[in-house]
């Protein structure tokens, strides 16, 4: 690997997520998912059961990417989709118990990546949301991510 000494902040945040987030596929793809299935599993915990529009929007996605996303995690009984009364078009989306179990999953497969690479995660969570949260209230044009 070349260097990093020698990287701006920008350039070792972009390659230790890309880093970290490939390990994390490969590790995911051993209990049949992927990181955009995990962020659907996330999305539905936290919201609760929504439409596949809503879903999309939680997700910041289009809501025609998501039909073969969800058909897969269909198939393997980690979500319900069941049609609403009022639009036979648009459906309800919700976790089963084997999504949650298979989420608990892959979040200690993601726990164990970051084992021995830091003393405290939660403080690297915490530094990197503060990084996220200032980031995105910066405008994008002039200007970036003040070096550390």
């Amino acid at each position: 690997m070349p260097d990093a000494q020698q990287w701006g902040t920008a350039r070792l945040l972009s390659a230790a997520a890309r880093l970290v987030e490939q390990r994390w596929e490969e590790e995911l793809r051993a209990l049949g998912l992927t990181f955009p299935a995990v962020v659907a599993l996330d999305a539905l915990v936290a919201a609760g059961p929504v439409t596949q529009d809503e879903l999309a929007t939680i997700m910041r996605a289009q809501p025609q990417t998501l039909g073969p996303l969800l058909l897969r995690l269909e198939l393997r009984g980690c979500i319900n989709r069941r049609r609403r009364r009022t639009s036979r078009h648009n459906q309800t989306v919700s976790i089963t118990a084997t999504g949650t179990a298979l989420l608990q999953e892959a979040h200690a497969l993601e726990r164990g990546i970051l084992e021995g690479v830091t003393q405290d995660v939660d403080a690297l969570r915490d530094e990197l949301r503060a990084i996220i949260s200032e980031a995105a209230q910066r405008p994008t044009s002039g200007g970036g991510l003040n070096e550390r």
